[in-house]
């Protein structure tokens, strides 16, 4: 048997490419949608993909499983929690698929897959048992998709707090309750395959190991551990999860409806910053700058939006950038494809150009006109409050506000600002914080392209907690 783990940092996620070398058949599990990274990596192990699942319907990336239908695949989605809960562009489709119920299996050479339902996180969820036959007919392991995750379990307050399904919340965190038991009574040397590590916000405390084992689970996940009453469990759940990420509830309709075929990935072309500025007269485009923040503060196109080309970057682009507006970028040239990839991941496909910092800097050295943002301390911040009409605005965690804020500071997660922009106050000054400077910088650009006045608190929160004698 041919097993690979697959890692994309960014969005934290796990996909599995599960092979039989004997036959040179090979199943991918839980595909990103540039499935190209896939067919190379099955091709230097001389595999063909002839298969992909999913183990349920993602909220934070575009599933690759069209793609690979596209490419002749043979597609393996759940058919369990209901008919809502199907892929729609599937059903009664053209392409070679087969809906899976508990218990049933997937024969990939001499690999047998076998579903399990572990609804909880999403009523449909899967995981997947991985037998090598040519060595047992019992499981060496199983991919658990959002069900199990190395130190924590699949949050199942999604239904509700991202998808907006009200009333959903505690019925799934009774359901994941039960999964567990299940997941209880399972061989403790059974190795887990998450579909997550830390960094994703489908939990609240993963960990950053890439794999574990059923009976390490059974010890140490402080989440498994406190289901020892369904209540107890609902309640240790539920509490304290972060704010979804904006783009979440989309990601849920796309997936469920069919993403567009991408085919091959976008090649935006190198463009002028005139061509941008031309551009930018619409509401329509917008401009993602990925220079590093204070770069960005000094001096930046109108209208641009900061974004360094990190680990938050897929989820600030899709937290602040609707599917429809039309992307320029602000990159170095060896980095167009990899910011290419993240944006197609999320679903942001029009990306129409591209010119590098070194042009924006000959820009303005021939006069070109650059905005700026203020950066002040939280010293600077609290005199500026004696004289000035200005409003706080934090935007950190609702969890690390309830843990200690400035007085009168309105609080909302830089995630969820976009459809929650009509909430600030439009007549006042901003000062925008979080906990060290990153997540305001994102959210000061955001709203600053929109028409507000604000400043960037670049500053540590544990300096405003002696300053505003903040308890905790």
């Amino acid at each position: 048997m041919f097993f690979k783990q697959l890692f994309d940092p960014k969005l934290a996620q796990y996909s599995y490419l599960v092979g039989c070398q004997a036959t040179g058949e090979a199943l991918i599990i839980d595909p990103m949608r540039d499935i190209d990274q896939y067919l190379k990596i099955a091709s230097d192990e001389n595999l063909k993909i002839t298969k992909a699942a999913d183990t349920h319907i993602h909220a934070d990336y575009v599933s690759g499983l069209r793609e690979f239908a596209e490419n002749g695949a043979k597609i393996y989605a759940s058919d369990e929690g209901g008919e809502e809960w199907r892929y729609e562009w599937l059903i009664n489709s053209d392409y070679d698929y087969q809906l899976l119920k508990d218990g049933d299996i997937i024969e990939v050479g001499n690999v047998r897959i076998k579903a399990w339902h572990t609804p909880g996180h999403t009523p449909e969820h899967l995981s997947y048992y991985i037998i090598d036959q040519a060595v047992s007919d019992q499981p060496l392991g199983i991919a658990t998709g959002d069900f199990i995750f190395v130190g924590d379990v699949g949050r199942p307050d999604l239904l509700e707090s991202a998808a907006g399904e009200k009333g959903a919340m505690e019925p799934s965190a009774k359901e994941l309750y039960h999964s567990i038991e299940d997941f209880k009574d399972e061989s403790e040397y059974l190795q887990v395959w998450p579909g997550h590590g830390a960094g994703s916000a489908c939990g609240k405390a993963l960990g950053a190991v890439p794999g574990s084992t059923v009976g390490y689970e059974l010890r140490f996940n402080n989440s498994i551990r406190e289901a020892t009453s369904e209540q107890n469990f609902v309640n240790y759940i539920l509490d304290g999860q972060p704010e979804p990420p904006y783009y979440f509830a989309r990601m849920k309709r796309v997936n469920k409806s069919g993403p567009d075929v991408l085919g091959t990935l976008p090649r935006p072309p190198k463009v002028t910053v005139n061509d941008i500025l031309e551009n930018l007269k619409s509401e329509n485009a917008i401009v993602i700058d990925t220079r590093n923040i204070k770069e960005f503060m000094k001096g930046h196109l109108s209208g641009s939006l900061c974004a360094p080309l990190n680990k938050q970057f897929n989820t600030v682009a899709g937290c602040y950038v609707e599917p429809e507006q039309h992307i320029f970028l602000i990159i170095e040239n060896e980095k167009v494809d990899e910011a290419v990839r993240d944006l197609v991941r999320i679903g942001l496909d029009r990306i129409r150009g591209f010119v590098t910092p070194v042009e924006v800097d000959t820009y303005k050295e021939k006069n070109g006109e650059l905005e700026s943002i203020p950066a002040i301390d939280f010293n600077e911040m609290k005199e500026l409050q004696k004289s000035e009409n200005l409003q706080v605005l934090d935007v950190r965690k609702r969890s690390e506000y309830d843990n200690g804020h400035i007085p009168d500071a309105l609080n909302i997660a830089h995630t969820r600002l976009l459809p929650q922009e009509d909430e600030i106050p439009d007549d006042q000054s901003l000062a925008i914080h979080c906990a060290a400077g990153g997540r305001s910088a994102y959210a000061a650009s955001y709203l600053k392209s929109r028409g507000f006045s604000v400043k960037w608190v670049y500053d540590n929160f544990e300096n405003a907690e002696k300053i505003y004698d903040i308890e905790k």
